[in-house]
């Protein structure tokens, strides 16, 4: 029961990925179930948003709490959770079109334990000098953690590293100067 239900929330993704409007009866096709089964596990579509939104902010919260660490930089931190936490950037990215829709305010709710660790580690990079302080770090560590969703859905031209591209642009948005930035995805990559 179990491996079906992960199965049509691993589909759901796929599904809604290329269309965020896709009906339930599209995810039960693309999964191999019929739609009663789908309802079985998750008796609206909302429930099916919410369970997806839930399972992303454990993971990702998950990630942010194993590196983060006090005794590294807070811009070495952020290098590193942005590098871990790429492949569920880019698994997760239809909730960034989700979120702007009827289920913004729960899926918004759901990632506030994320938003919150993400702003006590920007809070400490501006205390620290690392960070700026153009936004407060609540604001800030939102906007860079969303520029690295907009990678993670952009059509990235032939050869261009898509962790590569969301590190250094999250970390440009945190206020860090290009050199440095470059500098710690070149030894992130080593």
């Amino acid at each position: 029961m179990n491996e079906t239900r992960n199965r049509i929330l691993d589909v759901a993704l796929d599904v809604m990925g290329q269309n965020p409007d896709a009906s339930m009866g599209d995810i039960a096709s693309a999964a191999g179930v019929v739609r009663r089964t789908v309802y079985g596990h998750f008796p609206t579509r909302a429930d099916l948003v919410r369970t997806l939104a839930q399972r992303a902010a454990t993971e990702v919260a998950a990630v942010l709490t194993d590196i983060d660490s006090p005794e590294g930089s807070a811009e070495s931190v952020w290098a590193d959770f942005i590098a871990r936490v790429w492949p569920l950037a880019r698994r997760y990215r239809v909730l960034v079109a989700l979120r702007r829709g009827e289920y913004g305010a729960e899926i918004h709710a759901m990632l506030g334990p994320v938003d919150e660790i993400l702003g006590a580690l920007v809070r400490r990079g501006q205390d620290g000098g690392e960070f700026g302080r153009h936004l407060p770090a609540d604001m800030l560590g939102q906007l860079a953690f969303s520029a690295v969703f907009s990678v993670a859905d952009a059509e990235l031209p032939e050869g261009v590293r898509g962790v590569r591209a969301a590190t250094i642009t999250s970390l440009l948005v945190l206020g860090v100067p290009e050199e440095r930035a470059l500098a710690l995805v070149t030894s992130d990559a080593e």
